[in-house]
């Protein structure tokens, strides 16, 4: 399903290269964004989900924990 994309506050300079780039590739601007946009998020692997949660436990190594019991307990208790 296409969408929209509005891309706001660009340099004038930056939207001046995107249409000699366009041009030169026979292109509209819009189809050169696009193009180049496809092109930068075709070379970016997606992290595994394994992979992601080895970050999160990295960045929250050194914070308490609460089992999941103990607070399931709480919500109760406070019912």
């Amino acid at each position: 399903m296409p969408g929209n994309l509005h891309v706001r506050n660009l340099d004038d300079a930056l939207i001046a290269r995107l249409k000699r780039r366009a041009a030169r590739h026979g292109r509209s601007a819009e189809a050169e964004h696009r193009e180049i946009l496809r092109q930068a998020l075709a070379a970016e692997v997606e992290p595994s989900f394994d992979d992601l949660a080895a970050e999160l436990r990295k960045l929250t190594r050194r914070r308490k924990q609460t089992p999941s019991e103990v607070l399931l307990r709480e919500g109760r208790d406070e019912r």
